[in-house]
């Protein structure tokens, strides 16, 4: 079954209806939906996807004990080693996420680290990502570090150097380039 990982900025708590339309189009398509346990655009989706009685939704939560799940769908913790607390904590379950998924659909605010690292890890695994960019409700596909580079164009300067400095974005696109370049047969 195919799967798609749904994330988004904790600061995005209300689905327009442009983000709605794209929801109903995996409820259509009867795709798995893996998605977070964050509050924000985690919870709206959860309680989107709950409210059309959508049961084909995967909760991931970092340790024993998810924080939303609002449909009482069936649960992925994982494992996090002790110690690690903060943003490290909740990252090990978007990385579980984006290892499972075929897809992601992300709701970006423009600056939240989390978000965009889910696209990177994404990318790293060579999966495809529409991002709907929040500032100026657009939806961008992102499929190659050059659409990434796009992507963050569309973004404030400062913005850019604060997701560097807490997720070390350079590094993550260095290795989403590095596997682009694996896949090349000739």
């Amino acid at each position: 079954m195919t799967s798609v990982f749904v994330a988004g900025s904790r600061q995005l708590v209300r689905l327009n209806e442009q983000v709605l339309e794209r929801l109903r189009n995996i409820v259509t398509g009867s795709y798995q939906v893996l998605i977070g346990d964050a509050n924000g655009a985690d919870k709206a989706v959860q309680s989107f996807l709950f409210g059309q009685g959508y049961s084909k939704v995967l909760v991931f939560c970092s340790g024993l004990k998810c924080r939303n799940n609002l449909g009482a769908w069936p649960t992925f913790n994982v494992d996090v080693p002790k110690g690690v607390t903060g943003r490290a904590f909740y990252t090990y379950k978007d990385i579980e996420m984006a290892k499972k998924a075929d897809y992601g659909l992300m709701l970006w605010d423009g600056k939240s680290p989390g978000t965009i690292n889910n696209v990177a890890e994404l990318l790293k695994r060579e999966r495809k990502v529409l991002v709907y960019f929040a500032p100026k409700q657009l939806f961008l596909p992102v499929g190659s570090v050059c659409d990434m580079e796009g992507l963050l164009l569309h973004c404030a300067p400062d913005d850019v150097l604060k997701i560097e400095k807490k997720v070390g974005l350079k590094d993550k696109l260095r290795k989403a380039v590095e596997s682009e370049q694996s896949v090349l047969h000739f």
